[in-house]
């Protein structure tokens, strides 16, 4: 079977807890040959035969590696994402896929140019609780859906000094780093909104980048709230869903992240299951059935995305994440930012 030889293009969090450990329990599929880390050997111990390059374009001159995986800080997506597709690597680029709407077009049509693939990493689509909430308005279990709300937050009130999160302008922090996946959630969702009003602010002591937002995108008939704030020591729901039909509340996140963390792989017939006390509480009357309880939370698995990606690499099935839809993501958050800088809403249509 092929086996696509790969090179990570950083070794940092993301790295270690969400490519890396992916790659790891795919090695029928992957096979990880290089990772750029400028004074480190991190990546040694997932990836011992691997070859560590102290800069990216040793690591793109390697005519061995046919896939690069771009999970830099933000502002180097683009610029490391082109030098690997002109490079003649199919790409991978960590969301969010870029800062602006026209680098996001430049990037695309040169993937097609090049005859590569360009996938961005939207590992939130394989969370468990985003897809229970899928396929709960795919079957339409609450009727027509009017409201849905979401929340991504954390309670980090500690200022990260020397953090490239730390510094910068309205598109480092909250919004474009977990904005980017409630964005993208949503359009998956319901589609693109017609419009967007945002708020940003700074709520932690000497943070000079925006770690709160409020976003509210507008659809016919539909209401649709993403919040996000660095200082939830208690959270509320983080899905919330109203339909004509009935209602579904989902408290907490996907564990996958913190078991990463601590250093397991994800394998297991029982890896990103949920624990029972944690499932959301669906009621809903369909059809004259009227139910109230507990609904079992779908199994979460982010080797998934790699698995959609090899599919798409050797067998050319679909994109899992094509860059046509995380320019979409990209363009509501500069839309947002709009918004909030202008004090108005940011019509899209």
């Amino acid at each position: 079977m092929k086996i696509i030889k790969t090179g990570i293009a950083s070794y940092g969090m993301s790295g270690r807890i969400f490519h890396g450990p992916s790659l790891k329990v795919l090695e029928d599929q992957f096979e990880v040959v290089g990772v750029f880390e400028r004074t480190k050997k991190e990546s040694e111990y997932l990836f011992p035969q691997a070859t560590i390059y102290r800069s990216f374009s040793e690591l793109l001159a390697n005519p061995e590696i046919e896939l690069v995986i771009v999970n830099t800080p933000d502002h180097l997506h683009y610029g490391m994402t082109k030098e690997a597709l002109l490079a003649g690597k199919h790409v991978v680029t960590e969301k969010p896929f870029t800062l602006s709407v026209e680098e996001a077009d430049e990037l695309i049509e040169l993937a097609k140019k090049q005859n590569k693939v360009l996938s961005v990493y939207q590992n939130r689509r394989y969370d468990g609780n985003y897809k229970t909430v899928k396929k709960i308005i795919d079957q339409g279990l609450l009727g027509r859906l009017v409201e849905l709300e979401i929340h991504y937050d954390r309670y980090r009130k500690e200022i990260r000094e020397g953090s490239w999160k730390e510094e910068g302008d309205d598109r480092v922090g909250v919004l474009f780093n977990l904005g980017a996946h409630l964005v993208d959630q949503v359009v998956q969702l319901v589609g693109m909104p017609e419009a967007v009003t945002a708020k940003l602010a700074k709520v932690r002591d000497r943070s000079v980048v925006n770690d709160y937002m409020n976003i509210r995108l507008d659809y016919p008939n539909l209401q649709v709230i993403l919040r996000s704030s660095y200082l939830v020591k208690s959270p509320g729901p983080m899905y919330t869903l109203n339909g004509v039909e009935g209602s579904y509340l989902k408290f907490g996140g996907d564990p996958q992240e913190e078991l990463l963390d601590k250093g397991q792989l994800p394998t297991g017939a029982d890896w990103g299951k949920e624990a029972e006390g944690n499932w959301g509480t669906l009621v809903t009357d369909i059809n004259g059935v009227e139910y109230k309880g507990k609904i079992e939370t779908e199994a979460g698995c982010y080797p998934d995305f790699y698995r959609d990606l090899f599919k798409c690499i050797v067998m050319r099935e679909s994109n899992p994440v094509p860059g046509e839809q995380a320019r979409e993501t990209v363009r509501i958050l500069n839309a947002a930012v709009e918004s909030h800088l202008k004090e108005v809403t940011k019509k899209l249509t």
